[in-house]
């Protein structure tokens, strides 16, 4: 959205069916916002406000970010001839569970959607979204969040004993695996005085995996919740983590993999789904096999000993970021499908929900 402020010929309102704003910024935009807010999961007055906003405000588009929205659009943008740009693809499923939540909402809206964008090519062969209306549009990063980097934070101001500084991204919950961050982050620990390991997120597997960091380890492995000062923590961090529970979960392309190698950090990644897009194995960092502690370990190990292949992968990946993964870049892909289903008479501007 603020790529979209630069072109004045989008207009666009924003609809979200929750209270809660992660990105307090969308309040700068100057836009307007509408809030959908469900008093239960089976709300069907949910169709009737969202067709009423519609029917008002005319838009050309109705571009949905997940599956449920998909579903409150389908039939609104068919009462009212609207365009429909699903962008529900945002991970990659595991398995091709027929009954699964996410297979059964592709099911009900990919026919009715003019084009289905997915943040992966693996996630779009997941869904198995029709080839002939499916593209990949990959995450963008804004280089302009570098100009967040607090450059007095430090290590000492964190309490964090000298040495190097390994980080972890992600959501507290079941499809991340911190059972294998932690216990890689131990048998290093156990090893080596010089390491510290921090995780940054919330979830409500915050609790279960704090309780698994015992008292001689408190030190060294710490949670930090929830914190606004990522791109800084992640300045000052040696290697960057991200392990993911392939059982239950794949990438779609991680933000956070984004952020670490655009701030030029070498990658330790679990292999799978988007995550094989971004990162480019033994180049911007290490793909590792699932639950694989000891191999997640040994890939640590071997960044820590060699200051040169850190410096090298961390250089390769904030190129690959720059030059593949640019918000520019994406918006301007937006762009360009938004452009294909412009109204011939609104041959000027586009209206976007």
């Amino acid at each position: 959205m603020k790529g979209l402020k630069n072109h004045p010929e989008i207009q666009f309102e924003l609809i979200v069916m929750e209270k809660d704003i992660h990105y307090k910024e969308v309040y700068d935009l100057g836009i307007k916002i509408h809030f959908l807010i469900r008093k239960s999961k089976k709300d069907f007055r949910i169709f009737k406000l969202l067709y009423n906003y519609c029917k008002e405000y005319k838009p050309d588009i109705i571009h949905c970010w997940d599956s449920m929205t998909s579903i409150y659009s389908v039939p609104v943008c068919r009462l009212l001839n609207i365009k429909l740009v699903n962008g529900m693809v945002v991970d990659t499923p595991v398995k091709t569970n027929f009954f699964s939540r996410g297979q059964i909402r592709a099911r009900m809206t990919f026919p009715f959607s003019n084009i289905v964008i997915g943040n992966s090519n693996a996630g779009l062969t997941g869904y198995k979204a029709p080839r002939k209306k499916s593209q990949c549009i990959y995450n963008g990063f804004n280089f302009e969040r570098l100009n967040r980097v607090d450059h007095s934070l430090s290590k000492s101001s964190l309490n964090i004993a000298p040495g190097y500084l390994i980080t972890m991204v992600g959501a507290f919950s079941d499809r991340k695996d911190y059972d294998t961050y932690i216990s890689a982050a131990k048998m290093i620990c156990d090893k080596r005085n010089d390491v510290t390991f921090i995780a940054i997120g919330d979830g409500g597997n915050f609790t279960s995996v704090l309780n698994k960091i015992t008292h001689q380890y408190k030190d060294r492995i710490q949670l930090l919740g929830k914190r606004s000062n990522v791109e800084s923590l992640i300045a000052i961090s040696d290697i960057c983590v991200l392990t993911t529970n392939a059982k239950v979960h794949g990438e779609g392309i991680s933000n956070s993999i984004l952020e670490y190698m655009a701030l030029g950090k070498p990658v330790i990644a679990t292999t799978g789904g988007g995550t094989n897009e971004i990162v480019e194995n033994n180049i911007t960092g290490f793909l590792i096999s699932s639950a694989s502690p000891g191999e997640l370990s040994e890939k640590i190990e071997t960044l820590l000993d060699n200051r040169g292949l850190r410096e090298k992968m961390g250089v390769a990946g904030k190129e690959r970021i720059a030059n593949m993964f640019s918000i520019e870049k994406m918006v301007n892909s937006y762009i360009e499908v938004y452009k294909k289903f412009q109204h011939k008479k609104k041959s000027n501007s586009s209206g976007v929900f």
